[in-house]
C-alpha cells in the first residue's frame, strides 16, 4: 500500500512513478518542501504557541487529507512547459488517472504551463513544484460553468482556476507559481443586481441563476473548493487576481498554509483568503497581499444566505503578514449565516492595510460576529485599529446582527489615526469588549468611539502612553 499524508508528515517520503522509487522531499505541516519550518521562515509561528486552548483544540480537530504517495507526473499525460501548448486535457487526464487509481501526487515539474480550469478530485494533491508556472488561459471555453457563489450569492458562473465541488482529500501544494493574469479577457463584471433581481422573482435554486450568456458579467474566484473537507493549499504563490484570490465555501477541515497571494494588483475586490460557511479553518504562515480585505471571514448575503443558514466557524489565523488596503481580519459584510470562534494571533499588519480588525452588516445582512479574539496583532493600520461598523453601506431591514463578545489581548501598533471604533445600535447592542496588556503609540486622536457596547473593560491598555481606563 502507498504511504500516505500524515498529520505530522503533509506530504511525502519515499514516492514511486510506475513502481521505480523516487526520493522525494518530506514537508512538514508548517513548511514548504524540502525544509524544516526554520529554514523557511525564522519567524514562522508553531501552533503551540496558541494562548487560548480553544483554539489548540481547533488546530488539533482540523485533519488534513489523506493521499497516497503515488506521484502521477502530467507530463506523461501530454503536458508541455513551453508556455503556449494547451495543457487543460493534460491535466485533466493525470488527475482522473490518479483519482482512479486510488489517489496521489499529481506532480508539475518546472516550466511555464498554459491551462483552463483545472478540477481536483478526492485523494489528488495537484503538487506545482518550485520553477512551475501555471498561466491561466484567456479562452473562456476552458472554463466551465459549475455551482459557485458571487459575492455571498449562490449561481452557476464561469469556474475559478482551481476549482473543486463536494471533493475530500484534496490537496494544492508546491513552492509553484499561479498566474491568472491571461484571464483578463473574459474573467470581469460585478453584476451581482442581476442575480439579486433574480432572487427577487423566486429564483431560490442556483440553477436557474445562470450567468454565462445572460447578458451579465460577474468574475470568477481563483481558487475554490466548494462543499469539500480536508483541504490542504500550501506553498503555492498566486499572482495576478481577478477576484477574490482563496475561496473555501463550505467546506470543513481548510488548512492555508504558507501562502503567497498579490498585493500589487490594481484589480479590486483581490481579497486574500475568504473562507464562506466553513468549519474548522486554520490559515498560518502565508504573506497576504490584496487590493481589499486580506483575511474576510463570510457567511452569505441576505436572502439566499438565510436559505442556506450556515455560519463560518472556529477559525484559527496564525503568523500571518497581511499587506493589503482594507481589512487585516475582516468579518463581513456577506456574513448572513454568521461568524463564531475567530482567533487570531501574531499577525502583522503592513502596507496601507486599513484597520487591524473590520467588522462589518447591518440590518438587512444580519448574522454577525461572535467570539473574536486577537492576541498578538502589531502594524500600523491607516484609519483605526478596530472598526465595527452595524450600518454597513447604509443598507438597512429586519435582521440585527449579533456582535461581540470581542477580546484584544498583548497587541500594539506604531501609528494610526485611532485605535477603536465601535458602534452597535441603540437596540442592538455589541455584546462585550475586553482589551488587556495593549500599547498603541503614534494614535493621531486617543478618543476612542465606543457607542452602544455592553461590558467595556480596559485592564492595563496605553494609548500615547497614556492609561485608558475602563
Amino acid at each position: 500500500m502507498a504511504d500516505r499524508i500524515s498529520r505530522r508528515q503533509v506530504l511525502i517520503g519515499g514516492l514511486s512513478v510506475a513502481g521505480a522509487a523516487v526520493a522525494m522531499p518530506v514537508l512538514a505541516q508548517t513548511a514548504f518542501a524540502g525544509s524544516t519550518p526554520e529554514a523557511v521562515d525564522p519567524s514562522a509561528v508553531p501552533a503551540d504557541d496558541l494562548p487560548w486552548p480553544e483554539a489548540k483544540a481547533i488546530v488539533a480537530a482540523t485533519t488534513l487529507p489523506d493521499i497516497p504517495s503515488t506521484v502521477f507526473d502530467v507530463t506523461k499525460y501530454g503536458a508541455k512547459n513551453d508556455g503556449k501548448t494547451d495543457n487543460t486535457a493534460a491535466f485533466k487526464a493525470a488527475i482522473t488517472a490518479a483519482n482512479k487509481a486510488g489517489g496521489g501526487i499529481v506532480n508539475v515539474p518546472s516550466g511555464t504551463y498554459v491551462t483552463g480550469a483545472v478540477y481536483l478530485m478526492s485523494k489528488v494533491n495537484l503538487q506545482v513544484s518550485s520553477g512551475a508556472t501555471l498561466k491561466f488561459s484567456g479562452d473562456a471555453s476552458k472554463y466551465p460553468t459549475v455551482l459557485t457563489r458571487y459575492e455571498g450569492i449562490e449561481c452557476m458562473n464561469r469556474s475559478p482556476m482551481i476549482y473543486a465541488n463536494g471533493e475530500s482529500d484534496i490537496a494544492l501544494t508546491g513552492g509553484g507559481t499561479l498566474d491568472a493574469g491571461g484571464t483578463s479577457s473574459w474573467n470581469k463584471g460585478s453584476d451581482r443586481a442581476y442575480l439579486e433581481s433574480l432572487i427577487s422573482q423566486g429564483k431560490t435554486d442556483p440553477k436557474d441563476r445562470v450567468v454565462p450568456g445572460s447578458g451579465h458579467n460577474m468574475r470568477s474566484t481563483f481558487v475554490e473548493p466548494y462543499n469539500c473537507q480536508n483541504v490542504l493549499i500550501q506553498g503555492v504563490t498566486l499572482k495576478n487576481p481577478m477576484f477574490w484570490q482563496l475561496h473555501p465555501v463550505l467546506c470543513t477541515n481548510v488548512t492555508v498554509d504558507s501562502v503567497h497571494t498579490d498585493p500589487s494588483t490594481a484589480h479590486s475586490n483581490t481579497d486574500g483568503c475568504d473562507p464562506e460557511c466553513c468549519d474548522h479553518v486554520v490559515i498560518k504562515n502565508c504573506n497576504l497581499g490584496a487590493h481589499d480585505d486580506n483575511i474576510a471571514i463570510k457567511s452569505g448575503r441576505d436572502a439566499d444566505g438565510r436559505r442556506i443558514n450556515k455560519p463560518c466557524q472556529n477559525l484559527v489565523i496564525f503568523g500571518n503578514t497581511m499587506n493589503g488596503n482594507w481589512g487585516g481580519v475582516t468579518c463581513g459584510s456577506e456574513i448572513t449565516g454568521g461568524v463564531k470562534n475567530v482567533y487570531a494571533y501574531k499577525n502583522n499588519i503592513v502596507g496601507a492595510t486599513k484597520f487591524a480588525l473590520y467588522i462589518k452588516s447591518n440590518t438587512l445582512r444580519g448574522g454577525g460576529a461572535q467570539n473574536v479574539n486577537l492576541d498578538s496583532i502589531t502594524g500600523a493600520p491607516v484609519r483605526s485599529y478596530v472598526f465595527l461598523t452595524s450600518t454597513y453601506n447604509g443598507q438597512t431591514g429586519s435582521h440585527p446582527p449579533a456582535f461581540g463578545p470581542i477580546t484584544i489581548t498583548n497587541s500594539s501598533c506604531t501609528k494610526t489615526p485611532k485605535v477603536f471604533d465601535i458602534s452597535g445600535l441603540s437596540n442592538d447592542h455589541v455584546k462585550g469588549l475586553t482589551v488587556t496588556n495593549c500599547t498603541f503609540n503614534g494614535v493621531g486622536s486617543a478618543s476612542n468611539t465606543i457607542k452602544n457596547v455592553d461590558n467595556v473593560t480596559f485592564t492595563n491598555v496605553k494609548i500615547n502612553g497614556k492609561v485608558v481606563k475602563g
